[in-house]
């Protein structure tokens, strides 16, 4: 027997709402007359991003032709203030990162360190797991086809004075940074008091010769099975060996896209520009875009409280809310010329059997 409660006996009290034309009149029109100013305002915010694309590679790409292995040089003229915090995205065109397939083919074990990998992940790599009996590492299709062109602001002498720079830390998400991506277990490096003296002859180490940073510190460097093992930075020369898979370009690229056009952040400046100041980018043209038909592009843009520059939050807010109020006019007009009763008997229909 069920217990003597308000619940278990259906003694509930409850609320049933009658749709009274008046109050849904009423509440589409305050709808729309709030929907509609939020969307303009929207709008106006999206407005005020500035941005600059240059495609520079694939179908459609104009002047600014890069061609694959070889270096080209793009110049953004500012026409807009831009104010501190500007951007910088490349942004790949007809490249399906969601595809099943593609989202799947990852080892999330062996990029947080792990050596070891049973049948179900070395299946999941799959076909870029082994080339012979080399191991890939990381294996799978996203760590394989990362995006590889490097992108160097060149500043022009009042910009290096100013000490303008394009910042590439802190681009990717901390949660990734402390617990998606680790260097294999095992590894070591040590850095070197003189570059002079900086060899990797001991068993101790892997390195065939050491690796000398962009600020000109030398390291050496051990990483385990490297007879049998392609490591990153084995495979992209963009990639330092002190870094490997922590390097936080390959992580932005490692969380795949939901559209087949889609931006990657790939630096910051957090100084702004002004208008008639021209920002000067060397591109160095890796990545291939022909095999798959897309494009390539390189964009600079400021932000707002609702990320980059899109009119679609603002349009779907006039949308829905122009339509609320057209709605409603519409119902007030058949309400005022041609009322209908609450509850009106004629309107019910029975079923005589």
């Amino acid at each position: 027997m069920p217990l003597d409660t308000a619940v278990r006996q259906q003694r509930m009290k409850a609320w049933t709402p009658i749709l009274h034309p008046v109050w849904v009149i009423v509440t589409l029109l305050a709808i729309g007359a709030l929907f509609v100013p939020l969307g303009l305002r929207f709008r106006a915010i999206s407005d005020g991003v500035v941005e600059y694309v240059i495609k520079y590679d694939g179908d459609g790409h104009g002047d600014w032709n890069c061609n694959i292995g070889g270096n080209c040089t793009l110049n953004f003229t500012i026409e807009e203030n831009m104010e501190e915090g500007v951007m910088v995205y490349y942004q790949i065109e007809n490249f399906h990162q969601n595809h099943r397939e593609y989202e799947t083919s990852r080892d999330d074990k062996q990029l947080l360190g792990s050596l070891k990998q049973d049948d179900l992940q070395a299946a999941q790599c799959d076909p870029l797991n082994k080339l012979g009996n080399i191991t890939l590492n990381p294996c799978g299709l996203i760590a394989n086809t990362f995006f590889n062109d490097v992108i160097t602001f060149v500043p022009t002498p009042e910009q290096a004075l100013e000490q303008i720079q394009l910042t590439e830390d802190g681009i990717a998400w901390n949660s990734d940074l402390d617990f998606k991506f680790s260097q294999p277990d095992g590894f070591k490096f040590e850095p070197c008091d003189d570059c002079n003296d900086c060899v990797c002859e001991s068993p101790e180490w892997s390195c065939t010769e050491k690796h000398v940073d962009s600020d000109g510190n030398c390291y050496k460097y051990f990483y385990p099975n490297d007879d049998t093992t392609q490591y990153l930075h084995e495979t992209y020369n963009s990639i330092s060996p002190i870094v490997g898979v922590t390097d936080e370009h390959f992580i932005v690229w490692m969380r795949i896209a939901a559209h087949p056009t889609f931006r990657k952040l790939y630096g910051y400046f957090e100084n702004g520009f002004k208008a008639g100041d021209t920002v000067t980018f060397e591109i160095e043209n890796n990545w291939i875009v022909d095999s798959f038909k897309g494009s390539k592009s390189l964009v600079i843009t400021t932000t707002s409280a609702f990320g980059g520059k899109s009119d679609q939050l603002g349009g779907c807010f006039i949308g829905v809310g122009g339509i609320c109020l057209l709605a409603g006019v519409f119902f007030a007009l058949k309400h005022s010329f041609k009322p209908r009763k609450l509850a009106d008997e004629k309107y019910l229909k029975y079923k005589v059997e």
